[in-house]
């Protein structure tokens, strides 16, 4: 095992994690594990759909009315107090799925659902997905299993919330949009950072300076480039390595 680096001078210490697969995936995770039966016939059911940066898809209480499987797109979760204050959650891109509460038999949606990273996805109406969970064991037990991870990560990311600084954070949420829209290139606007990470704008603004300064990324005009992935996993909080070992763990 490869020596562990000393985090950039002026940053909290963090613990090494995995790097970045060069392979990148084209389909959806969850839907290429289940057996190539159930995987066709689900496919058949699916329409492919490019979703739009910031595009609203589902909102609380609202009724779920399609289910989306993020091919090379990126949805966050968010939570809100107030019209004002928001934060997020919880990230979904190709290992995922919007609608998992679904298959609780809840039909509501529990948490506001925004495209952070604008690409395709599948897209399948609720009837459509509940009745393809009756046909096929191998996508129920595939979607618990996503449930549990799900429910992980957000506890994660509360308690990351609670106990972890905003350059440590922010550097965990551009490592996880970087996994899930496998590009070192992306679109963040810091009103939008400031929004997921639960945080004012100046806030994000000082965390986001601080990580250029040390040629970890750059940022200009909301376009993010990561510079330096193996700096940044340092600067980050051990939440982005738990989060990626529950996932292996239970899915994989």
């Amino acid at each position: 095992m490869a020596s562990r680096r000393a985090p950039p001078s002026g940053f909290p210490d963090a613990t090494r994690v995995l790097m970045l697969p060069t392979t990148v995936l084209a389909d959806n995770r969850l839907l290429a594990a289940l057996p190539r039966k159930d995987r066709q016939r689900f496919l058949a059911g699916c329409e492919p759909v490019e979703l739009i940066f910031a595009e609203v898809l589902s909102i609380p209480g609202e009724r779920i009315r399609q289910v989306y499987f993020p091919t090379g797109s990126i949805i966050a979760l968010t939570t809100s107090m107030d019209e004002r204050a928001s934060l997020g959650v919880e990230l979904i891109g190709n290992e995922g799925m919007l609608g998992i509460s679904l298959i609780l038999g809840m039909n509501d949606s529990p948490l506001h659902a925004v495209v952070q990273g604008a690409g395709p996805a599948l897209c399948m109406g609720r009837a459509s997905f509940c009745r393809e969970l009756e046909l096929s064991p191998a996508l129920q037990a595939a979607l618990k299993r996503y449930l549990y991870v799900a429910m992980a990560q957000l506890a994660q990311t509360v308690a990351c919330t609670r106990f972890h600084v905003v350059v440590a954070r922010l550097a965990r949420w551009l490592l996880m949009t970087q996994d899930r829209g496998q590009s070192y290139k992306f679109h963040l606007t810091h009103e939008f950072l400031a929004n997921m990470l639960g945080v004012r704008r100046v806030g994000v603004t000082k965390a986001a300076t601080l990580l250029q300064s040390h040629k970890l990324i750059s940022y200009r005009r909301g376009e993010i480039k990561i510079l330096d992935r193996a700096g940044l996993e340092l600067v980050s909080c051990g939440c982005y390595e738990t989060g990626k070992a529950s996932y292996a763990q239970a899915m994989e």
